[in-house]
């Protein structure tokens, strides 16, 4: 992972690197800022999750967060935790400072994608079956759909279908109101809640 200085006037801009992180054996699938941007997160193939130091790139924690490769990352809108996303059909909730294991999401499907939602107690994740069994079997068969579960009690509560191959890619929107979903099949869509999901505790 390299890390770049953004410059003032877009016109300075340049490529210089100002530090490498390095350590996952395999891919690296997401990286993001810590609090205070004094930290950097990543997650890979590996199924890691490093947290390593801006100023002097040290390693501060590792931990062996998934079985099978980390697909996605996301950090809560409080910042005190961040959600990841694990081919090994878990999501996972971690605290962002000590990468203590929250809560644990079992899907029962490989999961590409997750966020965690910025007004209720919910989280979203996205998968599927793999893409090379996709034109194997139908969209059912293959689980292509977002799924919310309590944060906090792990609970399924519902299912959104629609995407006809894995889902790669989940987002609220910053009001927590509604969410899109990429999709192999090449499609993205937004979904807007109705009044019975706000009813949902």
């Amino acid at each position: 992972v390299d890390m770049l200085r953004i410059a003032e006037d877009p016109a300075e801009q340049t490529s210089e690197v100002v530090r490498t992180f390095s350590g996952h054996s395999g891919r690296v699938t997401r990286c993001v800022f810590g609090p205070c941007n004094k930290t950097i997160l990543t997650v890979g193939e590996d199924g890691c999750i490093r947290q390593t130091d801006t100023e002097t790139g040290a390693l501060l924690k590792l931990v062996e967060a998934h079985e099978r490769p980390i697909g996605d990352l996301k950090i809560s809108k409080d910042g005190t935790c961040f959600i990841t996303a694990s081919q090994d059909k878990y999501a996972k909730l971690w605290d962002i400072d000590t990468l203590e294991c929250l809560k644990e999401y079992n899907t029962e499907r490989p999961v590409n994608a997750c966020d965690i939602s910025p007004l209720m107690d919910h989280v979203l994740v996205g998968g599927g079956q793999e893409a090379s069994q996709v034109t194997l079997t139908g969209s059912r068969a293959g689980k292509f759909e977002s799924k919310f579960y309590h944060k906090i009690f792990c609970d399924e509560l519902g299912a959104v279908k629609g995407h006809f191959g894995p889902v790669n890619a989940v987002a609220y929107h910053p009001d927590g109101r509604s969410f899109a979903s990429g999709g192999e099949d090449g499609y993205v869509r937004v979904h807007h809640m109705d009044a019975d999901y706000f009813a949902l505790k």
